[in-house]
Parts: structure tokens; C-alpha cells; sequence
């Protein structure tokens, strides 16, 4: 990877965004019928490579049921307002609108109340009850303490989804989540993130977890350059998670371990190009918080922006494209890459000849398309 100079004590590594690069059509095509876009989630045979982001703007039990039945996995966020609330729908409402002004000052009050485990159990049943997938995420800081609420409710996909997580994580205050213990005594799939370089994706690998998450999540909705100063540029992210998972194949002799890209993916050509980067599938949060059906109303946010101390993110207006079918498969009334987001997949790969997403892994892309 090219370096530049940033001052004569520092270098730095170049990086790029999605919006950086083009996938590049080969000398094959393929007719789009003979196009698959299913994958192989642990145990789990999905239909579609999506994973809903657990936001609460995003993913309500509702929704994590409609995504399931459409053919991917709705992550509920259990730290969110489902999880704190008998019937969070007023609130809803609410930080719909809100004055900007003092939306996260609201939404720190909101997410004040205490998160209750037999919310967590009556969410987690009320989606196994419709027969989908069962998917839920925590913060690396509540796990230890909600991880067997979670379990016992009977969750198919734990997600273990920070601003940035590691195998190694330093504290002298408290005892840290032992990621490699954790995971060895589960009898679920964890999907755990976000990680942003090859070192710190290798080392989650080798805890046993089932899939990486490539990213910090919430990129319409981040601060986290202007109020922290960390970014991750996503192209270069995915790439150099995916060279961890190749590297990781071959060092377990066979263990194949899913990269799932969280953030910066918000319209169907980020989908595409975060696929042909190396992604096994996607983790979406704008794209589908746009949906008529999404809790937000066509608002947009994370956990970040209610932090109590610190908020890294923003309550965004994403507006709304149509029905959560609609975006995910169409049909497209407008060409800006908000709706049909699989069928744009499914063009992509046959207009360069490939039959399934880990074939279109392989693509060529480029720089500065």
C-alpha cells in the first residue's frame, strides 16, 4: 500500500472510500437469471446478502420480521428503545419531531431508562414466533452483563457491534469481555465489530467468531471525524478485512470466517462495490431506515448520538424511497441507487459474468471511476 507524506515526523497509508472506486466489466457477461445473490450464514441458508444495522431507526421487531421474510436478517438492537420501553411508539413519534436543535439532548433523556430483560426475551420471541432468523445485538459493554438473557431467549445470531471492537481490549477499572472465552462457550454464531484493519480483524477471527463486521457502522449518522477524529475509509477497510479472512483460511486450515461491511454502504452501488472488495454481504442501516416501514419515520441515528457523555453522531433526515420490498428488490422509479438494491447486485454480477457473491469477490475494480 502507497504511502504519503503527511509532515517530515509522519507518514500515512493511503486509503479509499467507496466513492473512490468503479468495478470494472470483464470480457464475460451471463444472463441475469442464472445470477444468485443467496449466501451461507453459518447454519443459516439467506436469500439475500443483508444483515439490517441494530438501530433503532432501522430495525423494529416489525421490520426484523419483514427482512426475515424477504430473505436476509433483521438485528434488533437490544439496548434500544424495544428493549426499554413497553410501547416505545410514542417516542417514535416524538424524535420525528424533534427541533434539531435539541434532538440529542432529548435523546439522551429518552434513552435514559433502564433496559429491562424480559423486553429483551418478548422482543426475541416475538420474531422466533414469525419464523425467521433471530438476530440481536449488544455493546461490547453490556454483553457480559445481558448475554444470557439474550441466549436463553433463544437468539439464532448473537452481534457484538461497538464503535470499534477488539480481541484485547486494556482496562484497569473493570473486568474486560474475554472475546475467545465468550465465544468458545456459546452455542450460537457471533458476528462481532466493528474492526477497520487487517491486524485488529485477524485477531477477532482467531476468538472463533463467525463473521466480522468491516467498519464502525452508522456513516450517515457518525461524527466520529469531527468529534473524535477516526474515519475508515470502507474500500480499503473491506479489502484488507478480506486478505485477514484469506489469511485466516489457511492459518486454521479451513475456517472460513464471514466479512460483513458496516457502513458507508447507503445506496446499491456501495452494495456492489463492497461485494467486489471482498465482502460476503452488507450490514445496512440508511438504506433500509429510508423504508415506509422504518421506526424512524425518515429519521436516522445510532447509539452514538445519544451517548450521555460524549455523542458521536447525528439524528439525520434520510427521507423515505417506498416500501421496504420495493427497496430491496424494486421495481426503481429513480436512478439514484435508493431502491432495488439486489436487483442492482444481480445486473452487476451478470454484466461481469459472475454467478454468486463470492464469485463477484473477484471482481476488478479501479480507482477514480
Amino acid at each position: 500500500m502507497s504511502e504519503v507524506e503527511i509532515g517530515r515526523a509522519k507518514r500515512a497509508r493511503r486509503a479509499y472510500t467507496l466513492d473512490d472506486i468503479a468495478v470494472v466489466p470483464s470480457r464475460r457477461t451471463r444472463d441475469v437469471q442464472e445470477v444468485t445473490t443467496s449466501w451461507q450464514l453459518d447454519a443459516y441458508h439467506l436469500e439475500i446478502p443483508v444483515l439490517s444495522a441494530p438501530m433503532d431507526s432501522v430495525t423494529s421487531p416489525e421490520t426484523a420480521i419483514e427482512i426475515g421474510r424477504l430473505g436476509g436478517v433483521g438485528v434488533l438492537d437490544l439496548e434500544g428503545l424495544w428493549t426499554r420501553y413497553e410501547d416505545p411508539r410514542p417516542l417514535f413519534e416524538e424524535i420525528a419531531d424533534l427541533d434539531q436543535r435539541s434532538s440529542i439532548a432529548r435523546l439522551q433523556e429518552i434513552y435514559a431508562e433502564p433496559v429491562k430483560e424480559e423486553l429483551i426475551t418478548e422482543r426475541l420471541n416475538e420474531i422466533r414466533d414469525a419464523g425467521v432468523t433471530v438476530a440481536g445485538a449488544l455493546s461490547p459493554g453490556r454483553t457480559q452483563e445481558l448475554w444470557r438473557t439474550v441466549v436463553d431467549a433463544g437468539v439464532d445470531i448473537f452481534v457484538i457491534r461497538g464503535t470499534t471492537v477488539s480481541a484485547e481490549h486494556v482496562s484497569a477499572n473493570r473486568e474486560p469481555l474475554n472475546l475467545k472465552r465468550f465465544i468458545y462457550e456459546l452455542d450460537v454464531p457471533v458476528l462481532v465489530g466493528g474492526a477497520v484493519t487487517y491486524t485488529g480483524a485477524l485477531h477477532l477471527m482467531r476468538t472463533g467468531a463467525a463473521g466480522v463486521l468491516a467498519g464502525y457502522g452508522g456513516g450517515a449518522a457518525s461524527a466520529n471525524r469531527r468529534t473524535v477524529g477516526i474515519a475508515a475509509p470502507m474500500a480499503t477497510t473491506i479489502a484488507d478485512i478480506a486478505a485477514a479472512r484469506r489469511d485466516y483460511l489457511d492459518e486454521s486450515g479451513g475456517r472460513y470466517v464471514h466479512v460483513v461491511a458496516d457502513g458507508s454502504v447507503g445506496t446499491a452501488g456501495d452494495v456492489v462495490k463492497a461485494i467486489a472488495c471482498g465482502a460476503d454481504g452488507v450490514m445496512l442501516g440508511t438504506a433500509l431506515a429510508r423504508a415506509d416501514e422504518a421506526p424512524g419515520r425518515g429519521w436516522h441515528w445510532g447509539q452514538e448520538a445519544h451517548h450521555s457523555r460524549l455523542p458521536r453522531g447525528d439524528r439525520v433526515q434520510v427521507g423515505t424511497a417506498g416500501p421496504l420490498e420495493q427497496i430491496l428488490f424494486g421495481p426503481s422509479h429513480t436512478a439514484d441507487g435508493t431502491t432495488n438494491l439486489m436487483g442492482a447486485l444481480r445486473h452487476a454480477m451478470a454484466a461481469n459474468g459472475y454467478s454468486d457473491v463470492k464469485e463477484f469477490q473477484r471482481a476488478e475494480v479501479v480507482v477514480g471511476g
